[in-house]
């Protein structure tokens, strides 16, 4: 049960005369009604207030049924409306029955400086008024007594997303009107205030709200809906003690409210990060026990090294700036550029096996580069062609193509540098999919990338998947963060790409690591 599944339940208690014991020396609802409305009736000689065209008399019948007499009308039973039973000593009115008016607010741009404050729907929140932010407006100081506002008043958001809110004035530092979107309903001071805005928490007021509410783009709802709201009332000495039952209840509410978020947060991203914590351990060789008998990391790092050298004796492949070899001696790291040793143990991230190695990123690659948008952006796009890869297709989980771009054969051959083949990861670099990353599969055929999105080609497609995990893991996704480029830092280049260091453990392992984690991940997705 969330907290305001639970606030509702003990508000339906509390309006159904189920949270506090009756007493039978309270005086009847009955009879403060009647004084309510002998109130009413000397307000409107007196022209304080208008009168009501149809007032609104409920009263229990010889049967024991609920009747409603509505101006000149023949009294009427209405216990196909009346929600639930209630106590003895309480009694069904209408909303507007306890009113001495309900009022639309008054229309006027809101200012710096002006005449006097105009609280908005805007300005109202939990249930409390920002009085420092609230605006000016103009208004004929004629005007001004109906829109004042007064301590008790109850404020009711009448359209927008916020239709229904209510808001129980309790102060008013300095004068102050309300603004035309709300409607000021004042009540008798014979009634308890914070009763009725608990009663405007309740189910039972939003269910009639709901019935009322002119469903439109903008859903908005009127004076008369309010009016003719059903309103248990209770004897107004239980009113105080349902008040301060509820303010007590409330307190434990509101915590059990923010301790069961806390629970829902931790339940709902468990799964993902357990994900997380045990991909952070694959990558660092602890999932599953090194075997001796396999080959070391470092051998098929020297295979990818002579395969890269012999495509560039061959002209296939540039000669890489940025060759790379890392060693151990002594228990450190070094790594050798040229002619250069440099000790890199402060850059290494956590201990690898031994039978592990670390290289950078681009020693594995022969190909780190991003596309870009052709000449013309999105005019340029045409029905059918070549695909044309953005960073809205490229997921973790694979490419999602079904939004995908496409542009023509000769545009696709004048960026031909950035044409993507089976077998490559993408990556995206830039926004807020920054370090998302895809396998292209085995039976792709052909597609371009704009600049958003990072080609990494591998000399051996065989390791792609290990370093599609190492590329999505939090150590990776958390060195994008860090090292992104430009003003707004949501940018990575190419060059910090190719620097990353990575973990590369023997063939057999990498199998092994991706099996086991593919099956915890599985069971872990169906938490």
């Amino acid at each position: 049960m969330t907290g305001q599944q639970l606030k509702n339940s003990i508000l339906q208690m509390a309006v159904q005369g189920k949270l506090v014991p009756q007493d039978p020396n309270d005086e009847p609802a009955s009879v403060l009604l009647a004084r309510i409305r002998k109130e009413k009736e000397e307000l409107i000689k007196a022209g304080k207030i208008k009168k009501e065209k149809n007032p609104s008399y409920i009263f229990r019948g010889a049967d024991n049924l609920p009747y409603e007499k509505v101006g000149k009308n023949e009294p009427v039973c209405i216990a196909d409306e009346v929600p639930f039973d209630i106590p003895e000593s309480w009694e069904w009115v209408r909303w507007a029955t306890l009113s001495e008016s309900i009022q639309y607010g008054y229309n006027a741009p809101a200012q710096e400086n002006g005449r006097i404050k105009m609280v908005r729907i805007s300005d109202i929140q939990d249930n409390s008024v920002l009085w420092e932010t609230v605006p000016y407006c103009d208004i004929r100081e004629s005007e001004i007594d109906a829109y004042l506002l007064k301590p008790n008043d109850i404020l009711f958001a009448r359209t927008g997303g916020t239709v229904g809110k209510s808001y129980l004035v309790q102060e008013v530092p300095e004068e102050a009107i309300y603004a035309g979107y709300l409607i000021r309903t004042r009540y008798s001071n014979q009634l308890c205030p914070q009763y009725l805005k608990y009663f405007m928490e309740s189910e039972l007021y939003w269910s009639q709200l709901r019935e009322g509410t002119i469903a439109t783009a903008q859903p908005n709802c009127n004076g008369k809906t309010l009016g003719n709201m059903l309103v248990p009332i209770p004897p107004l000495l239980e009113q105080f003690r349902v008040v301060e039952k509820l303010n007590k209840i409330m307190l434990c509410v509101n915590e059990y409210s923010i301790a069961y978020s806390k629970a829902k947060r931790l339940n709902d991203n468990f799964p993902e990060q357990l994900k997380k914590s045990i991909l952070q351990e694959a990558i660092q060789g602890k999932l599953v026990p090194q075997n001796p008998a396999d080959e070391p990391a470092s051998v098929l790092l020297e295979h990818i090294c002579a395969e890269k050298q012999k495509l560039i004796a061959e002209g296939k492949l540039k000669k890489d700036k940025h060759e790379s070899v890392i060693f151990r001696r002594d228990n450190s790291h070094y790594e050798k550029r040229g002619s250069e040793e440099v000790c890199i143990d402060d850059e290494i991230p956590f201990d690898i096996p031994e039978n592990w190695t670390w290289c950078r990123l681009n020693e594995l690659c022969i190909k780190i580069g991003a596309g870009s948008t052709p000449t013309g952006g999105k005019a340029v796009y045409v029905s059918d062609g070549i695909k044309f890869i953005r960073s809205q297709n490229v997921y973790n989980d694979g490419l999602r193509l079904i939004d995908i771009a496409y542009i023509t054969e000769e545009i696709n051959l004048k960026k031909s540098g950035s044409i993507v083949l089976a077998k490559d990861i993408l990556l995206n670099i830039t926004g807020g999919s920054i370090g998302r990353c895809a396998i292209v599969p085995d039976d792709f055929d052909i597609a371009n990338v704009n600049q958003h999105v990072m080609i990494i080609r591998l000399l051996d497609p065989v390791i792609r998947q290990w370093i599609h995990t190492i590329l999505i893991s939090n150590y990776i996704q958390n060195l994008i963060m860090d090292v992104q480029v430009g003003v707004s830092r949501e940018g990575l280049s190419a060059t910090k790409l190719m620097n990353f260091l990575i973990p590369l453990p023997p063939i057999r392992e990498q199998k092994q690591i991706l099996e086991l984690y593919a099956i915890i991940s599985n069971r872990l997705s169906g938490l």
